[in-house]
């Protein structure tokens, strides 16, 4: 283990239940997991009144329900020797969290998952983003900045890591795809930037024989067609596994997107996935994936043609690389420590 203690700081919002805790985003759950075996990791997050479907397997975790109990947290890591802090994302927490730990002259490192300046536009419009991109340009002028993509900040000046959640148990075992009718599969946060809501209107008019599954917190949606089922959360390893196992089409309907686990995920089970114009630089190298115009003719086109041609398909994404999640955590570790 290395010598260096992290902590990460995050705005995501952790569940307390007695001395378990519980998150939605199951990044959250990997990332300071993944870490704590290779350094000694605390982790700081918000409070939560709702209970997340995954279960972070880690002691040393703070949550704190206002921005003063949050700041105290994390001045009270402040006598632990030769730590690090580790800001994911920038948000409101942690850009005072930020300007908090410069105050203190304190080694900080920020991790980029995604474009926040495209995902404040879909959230909270067109308007806000100028409020981003001041807290943006403060935090990775006075911070190491780590990204998944390199369109997320200047290559030159970050430190770029490959993202994965895959381990040895995602590339065996692999099970033939059904293929008596499209069985299309969502894995992910329901949330207006991940373009669900908007794939749900353009599922209600194709004029395919199709299913549509989708894996997350779904309480807040309301469907009445049929076709669309909802699996829930599926936080163990074998359930994801089998999500994708029984569809054949996996669907990342975006508009916004650092380099999402799913992709790998999806092809790693020999399942083509399509995306849309919006996130083509995902694709980057990587076989199987196939990029449609967000309407329903050409989405329709792009599913018709996986399907009359599945098995040459699954013979190109043979061809990928996959990261592993271990090369990732050791990625981020060996980062934080080497820069101290």
């Amino acid at each position: 283990m290395n010598k260096n203690p992290i902590v990460i700081i995050n705005n995501e919002k952790i569940f307390r239940e007695g001395n378990d805790y519980y998150c939605d985003n199951l990044d959250m759950k990997v990332l300071p997991e993944g870490l704590a075996s290779y350094n000694q990791t605390q982790f700081i997050a918000r409070k939560s009144k709702k209970k997340g479907g995954h279960k972070i397997q880690l002691e040393n975790i703070k949550i704190a329900n206002n921005i003063f109990n949050f700041l105290y947290s994390i001045f009270k890591t402040f006598k632990i020797k030769n730590v690090s802090y580790l800001l994911v994302a920038i948000t409101p927490y942690t850009f005072f969290s930020f300007l908090f730990l410069f105050l203190f002259r304190k080694k900080i490192f920020i991790y980029l998952r995604s474009s926040g300046h495209e995902e404040w536009k879909y959230i909270l419009g067109t308007w806000s983003v100028w409020i981003y991109h001041i807290m943006y340009k403060i935090v990775t002028a006075g911070s190491v900045v780590i990204v998944l993509n390199s369109r997320l900040f200047n290559k030159k000046k970050c430190h770029l890591v490959n993202p994965s959640r895959l381990d040895g148990t995602w590339l065996k075992n692999y099970k033939e795809p059904p293929l008596d009718k499209i069985r299309l599969l969502y894995v992910g946060r329901i949330n207006p930037e991940k373009g669900i809501y908007d794939f749900i209107k353009m599922f209600d008019n194709l004029k395919l024989n199709a299913e549509f599954s989708i894996v997350g917190n779904s309480k807040n949606l309301k469907v009445t067609n049929k076709n669309i089922k909802f699996l829930g959360y599926l936080s163990d390893t074998q359930s994801l596994i089998e999500a994708y196992d029984n569809h054949n089409i996996t669907i990342l309907p975006s508009f916004t997107e650092g380099q999402p686990y799913t992709l790998d995920e999806s092809l790693s089970r020999k399942r083509p996935m399509i995306i849309f114009e919006d996130i083509d630089y995902i694709a980057k190298d990587r076989k199987g994936i196939f990029i449609s115009k967000r309407d329903v003719d050409s989405l329709s086109e792009s599913i018709n043609y996986i399907m009359q041609n599945y098995q040459k398909i699954q013979k190109n994404i043979e061809q990928n690389k996959f990261p592993t999640k271990e090369h990732m955590l050791k990625q981020i570790s060996d980062i934080v420590s080497n820069e101290f």
